[in-house]
């Protein structure tokens, strides 16, 4: 018997129209299947269309809409497809493996670069290829399925703005590639009978702030009592301008003491922080309860963050729950 698999349409390229100012959601989620009648062959199909909204103006209020839909459907299917724009779907990703932990059944982000009306698109080959991969078994969790790649959730990021590849995985094989109609896997999928664990709550307040040469600390300073946690974006490996005793330290100092979160990250997009290799990275760890991100993806760091803050603001337990590894988002 087929699987039966529903998928969520939200927007994006895939589902835009030209409008005379540029391209625009507003192809529905049947018009989306219509263009690849070949997914009928794969599985029993059912659709949603939860929003149509360009994935620049997704945020954290989406993915709880989209987590709280297929946790009232989860149940009645066997997998879930959801269409998304490319801009922030690296983002949604990572946020639904958070919100949707150690899922058994398969939940599929995909999208395209170039609507699914037009002549030369991806879109439709991304759409098959999403539900093929979601009505295979042995599929689960949140991954990410474009250009015939298979990336878990938290370490897919967006690397090309126009190109087919737009997606990369970061520091971690893909899961599977499908070539020609074939699925081949790479690595094993978890083990998710326990599953699946559902969460309602994120904290918005999270602030990436990247810092350039010559930054000041000015803006770190300004912007504490806006934020409960902030990302400090830093260079190479993670040194802080100033080490120990400069105008980052007393800052960071001064987020601290009020009670909200640093984490620490590397601008470099592969092979993660290690704040311990320089001394402007070593005394900063040392004297600050700050966390460092190692080798997860932005995407991840921040959304994980988020989903954290939105479980408790305890110390020490958002240290526990932000180094606790979810779906290969973070290895030490």
């Amino acid at each position: 018997m087929k699987k039966r698999i529903l998928m969520l349409a939200t927007g994006g390229t895939i589902a835009s129209r030209e409008s005379g100012q540029g391209l625009a959601p507003a192809i529905t989620s049947e018009e989306l299947l219509g263009y690849v009648p070949g997914i009928g062959e794969l599985c029993r199909v059912e659709t949603v269309q939860l929003m149509n909204l360009d994935s620049t103006n997704v945020g954290p209020s989406h993915w709880l809409s989209m987590a709280r839909a297929i946790e009232a459907r989860y149940r009645d299917y066997d997998g879930f497809v959801v269409t998304h724009g490319t801009d922030t779907m690296a983002y949604t990703a990572a946020a639904l493996s958070y919100l949707i932990q150690r899922s058994p059944k398969p939940i599929v982000l995909t999208g395209s670069q170039r609507s699914i009306c037009m002549e030369n698109t991806d879109a439709r080959m991304n759409l098959y290829n999403a539900f093929l991969y979601a009505a295979a078994e042995g599929s689960r969790g949140v991954s990410l399925v474009f250009d015939g790649k298979v990336i878990s959730g938290t370490r897919a990021r967006k690397e090309r703005t126009k190109s087919f590849n737009a997606f990369s995985s970061v520091d971690y094989p893909e899961l599977a590639i499908i070539r020609d109609g074939r699925l081949i896997r790479y690595l094993a999928e978890l083990d998710y009978r326990d599953g699946p664990e559902f969460f309602h709550r994120l904290e918005e307040r999270v602030l990436l702030l990247t810092l350039i040469p010559g930054m000041g600390a000015d803006a770190l300073s300004a912007l504490r009592d806006s934020y409960q946690a902030v990302i400090l974006q830093s260079f190479g490996v993670g040194g802080v301008p100033g080490g120990g005793s400069g105008p980052f330290a007393r800052a960071m100092e001064d987020w601290l003491r009020a009670g909200k979160t640093i984490v620490k990250m590397t601008q470099v997009p592969y092979e993660g922080s290690d704040m311990a290799v320089y001394q402007v990275g070593y005394q900063v760890k040392e004297k600050y309860q700050l966390m460092e991100a190692y080798n997860m993806t932005l995407e991840a760091a921040a959304t994980k963050l988020m989903w954290v803050l939105g479980q408790t603001r305890d110390s020490e337990e958002v240290r526990r729950l932000f180094y606790q590894p979810v779906q290969w988002d973070i290895i030490r």
